[in-house]
């Protein structure tokens, strides 16, 4: 039985202080692009994202080399991420995945795509006679959290500004589309990758309503997609990779549930803090040794997980050692 399983599964009575110590003691803190790990790595395969952009716009590319991506990697000046971006046929299209709906998006978006432009465009042909064309923007959502939504929103730039209008002169949409399994069905029957990954999700959800650790609760769902043909290739290849994802994801949302429920208190904060880095040292180490195990290259890890060389080279040699 895992650490995590222990928490949650344990009988007789522990105070509030023990819980709290026990729940600290327990979880793994890590950052949010864990969180979307999967998703990222699963659509960054070119044949996936092309099928996923087919599906939304009603297109039939066949051709993967005419997909070109460009996903934002830790922005030094405005320290962003985004988990999928590529350009094709004249399109730019910024694709994020979430568990939570975040209002905010249609502004994180605006600063994704002024970083994209900017790349694109040098700075002295701004002030040129000449019009500058730029690819057009597409912001799509996935959603697949708990929280029941519709199969479909749309979230405004315009609902954040202090003066409202009807005709506001800046204007950015995002739409947000659930895709957990049983939801947006049509755009599943397009997309078979997209259905897949909702599968693999439900499949680990149902575990974990059936009383199971995680650890056991993401094995028995990546066994028996790969046993069904869903996700198949991708999963053959990442398996202990996406099984630690998904320990990773699950530990961090059951920390930060113990935080809302029982919120800081006087003096605690300094103790919280260090307990915070030393659990997020431990997941981060814990990713690396297990993608390097599978065969991933520093470069790689470094690439998917948003994580510096320099750390990956480091616990690779500690490990080594």
């Amino acid at each position: 039985m895992s650490s995590c399983d222990k928490t949650l599964s344990s009988g007789g009575y522990m105070s509030k202080k023990g819980k709290k110590k026990q729940r600290k003691k327990n979880s793994l803190r890590v950052n949010r692009e864990y969180r979307s790990a999967v998703f990222k790595m699963y659509f960054s395969i070119k044949k996936n994202a092309l099928d996923l952009y087919n599906a939304l716009n009603g297109t039939d590319y066949k051709d993967e080399n005419e997909l070109e991506l460009n996903s934002l990697e830790n922005s030094l000046y405005l320290k962003i991420y985004n988990d999928v971006s590529f350009i094709i046929s004249g399109t730019v299209n910024l694709y994020e995945h979430q568990s939570t709906v975040n209002p905010n998006m249609p502004l994180r978006d605006l600063f994704y795509i002024s970083e994209i432009y900017k790349g694109m465009v040098p700075k002295k042909d701004i002030y040129g006679k000449k019009l500058i064309t730029v690819p057009t923007p597409q912001f799509v959502v996935f959603y697949n959290g708990t929280t029941d939504i519709s199969d479909r929103q749309i979230l405004r730039l315009s609902d954040s500004f202090i003066r409202k209008t009807d005709e506001p002169e800046l204007e950015l949409t995002v739409q947000v589309l659930n895709v957990n399994y049983g939801h947006n069905k049509e755009l599943m029957e397009k997309c078979i990758p997209l259905r897949d990954y909702a599968i693999l999700n439900e499949r680990v959800r149902n575990n974990l309503g059936k009383g199971m650790s995680i650890e056991d609760a993401a094995t028995e769902a990546v066994d028996s997609c790969i046993a069904d043909h869903v996700m198949e290739d991708f999963l053959l290849r990442e398996r202990a990779g996406v099984i630690m994802l998904h320990v990773l994801d699950f530990n961090e949302k059951l920390h930060n549930q113990s935080l809302k429920e029982e919120g800081y208190e006087e003096g605690l904060e300094k103790g919280l803090e260090q307990g915070l880095a030393s659990g997020y040292e431990k997941g981060q180490s814990a990713i690396i040794l297990s993608m390097l195990n599978i065969g991933r290259t520093p470069e790689e890890i470094s690439d998917f997980c948003n994580i510096p060389i320099e750390q990956i080279t480091k616990v690779q040699a500690s490990h080594n050692n």
